[in-house]
């Protein structure tokens, strides 16, 4: 509930209560002696979903933007009568029930979007902090990094200011976006290429065995869903007046992590990584903006003019069709990832089946299969397999079969290769696949249990 606070202008005074009369709303008059142009201060409660409609009627009444209207968050409000106040709004559908006045949600949106300076300095460091939690492959510096930074305010400016038709929040919120996405990635890229210079990291660091970059470089519908859904919680959570705070986080989330993968690319020369995580970041940025337009126009909001409810409504649907368009051809890149995962997940199972079957039959049935990796080339996200490499464990003191060149010869004959470009209607190449199998002794305890020596490993290669 809130508690409304109105200051009555000089002639208004029987209109403004004449107004809650009719309303039902019961209200405190105090008389205003510090002003001529006032002539009175009205306080009274009303729920939530009522503010809007009785600022309406106090407008009707001469309540304007020149008067005082100051609305605060009420915690408790002890009175039946208010309590059949609220089942009237509730009754008659004068507001969504949990959902917050235009003029409450504006000046939410105006709040959550920050001061240029703070804003730039904080997205900056939040920045920093994800490239480095991506260089140590830690997911709580990662995490860290999504509670410091500041994106979810001009994502909700963006949105709120096209719903209400002010055209400069819409500006403030679009320039925020833009500017701060260009100062993470800046900022991500000197780092990494700090970090790389001064020997910070191994020279010999393998970027994609690392979890929190290797999980960047294939953007998939998943991602578009994730992105999507964190706009909806966004509008959702500001249009109900609660924290804003763990949406921001989960904003935060598809947004600081890619573009610390995207600084990494930059400074270690992989344009395919630039690219990946690139699109990446800009699909979530657009599907945020769109889920948080398209759910604020369908709580109701509207501009306060009725004369300027068509222009809003014409500049909400350009927009939604604008960003739609937009992820809708980026969503190609999507389904190309999502595609090429799929075929590379088949061909992974296929592998797998094939060895299994293989080392389970004469001569091979005193081997155990320990682990199977498939090994990529450096192509993300249409990656090619180059390599399987095979872990087995064989009994002591039992010299290892030539299981290589059998699993050689067997997989590139019965295991087609994926075809990880689905545009490319010529076939996949046949370059052969080279198949590496590692020896490990065991001794078993029994049939299902066997025990590594890590002190005995022999290797066999088998490629073209």
């Amino acid at each position: 509930m809130r508690l409304v606070e109105v200051l009555i202008p000089a002639g208004r005074r029987n209109a403004v209560l004449g107004a809650l009369d009719d309303e039902g709303i019961d209200y405190a008059v105090t008389d205003e002696t510090s002003s001529r142009e006032f002539t009175a201060v009205v306080t009274f409660p009303v729920p939530t979903n009522g503010v809007e409609h009785v600022l309406a009627r106090l407008r009707e009444a001469g309540i304007d933007e020149d008067s005082y209207t100051v609305v605060l968050n009420a915690e408790t409000v002890v009175s039946r009568r208010f309590e059949r106040l609220e089942e009237r709004f509730s009754e008659n559908g004068n507001g969504d029930e949990g959902r917050i006045a235009r003029e409450e949600i504006h000046t939410r949106a105006a709040d959550l979007a920050p001061e240029f300076g703070n804003y730039v300095a904080m997205t900056v460091i939040s920045a920093v902090v994800a490239t480095a939690g991506v260089l140590v492959d830690s997911p709580a510096v990662v995490v860290g990094s999504m509670v410091i930074a500041p994106l979810v305010g001009p994502a909700m400016a963006t949105s709120v200011g096209t719903v209400v038709d002010d055209p400069a929040l819409f500006r403030r919120g679009a320039k925020l976006q833009v500017l701060g996405v260009l100062a993470a990635v800046v900022s991500a890229s000197a780092f990494a290429v700090l970090v790389k210079t001064l020997g910070m990291v191994p020279p010999t660091l393998d970027l994609f065995s690392l979890q929190q970059f290797s999980g960047r470089l294939s953007p998939d519908f998943l991602s578009l869903a994730v992105a999507l859904g964190a706009g909806v919680a966004g509008a959702i959570s500001i249009a109900s007046g609660v924290s804003i705070a763990l949406v921001g986080v989960m904003i935060a989330a598809a947004l600081i992590p890619p573009v610390a993968v995207v600084g990494i690319g930059i400074a270690w020369g992989q344009p395919m990584t630039v690219l990946s995580s690139g699109v990446l970041v800009l699909v979530n940025v657009l599907s945020i903006n769109l889920s948080a337009l398209a759910v604020l126009w369908y709580k109701g909001y509207r501009p306060e003019n009725w004369f300027r409810q068509d222009a809003a409504r014409s500049a909400t649907l350009k927009r939604i069709a604008a960003l739609a368009v937009a992820i809708a051809v980026l969503s190609v890149f999507l389904g190309g990832v999502t595609y090429a995962s799929y075929q590379t997940s088949l061909y992974e199972g296929e592998i797998q089946t094939e060895v299994n079957q293989i080392v389970g039959a004469p001569p091979y049935q005193s081997l155990s299969v320990l682990e199977i990796r498939v090994q990529y080339d450096d192509q993300i996200p249409f990656r090619e397999p180059s390599r399987v490499v095979v872990t087995v464990g064989r009994p002591v003191g039992e010299d290892p079969p030539n299981l290589a060149a059998t699993l050689y010869e067997h997989l590139n004959a019965a295991v087609d290769r994926p075809n990880v470009f689905p545009l490319d209607a010529s076939p996949a190449p046949e370059t052969p696949i080279d198949v590496q199998v590692r020896y490990v002794e065991v001794q078993t305890k029994s049939a299902n249990q066997p025990q590594r020596l890590a002190d005995a490993r022999s290797t066999q290669a088998a490629s073209g």
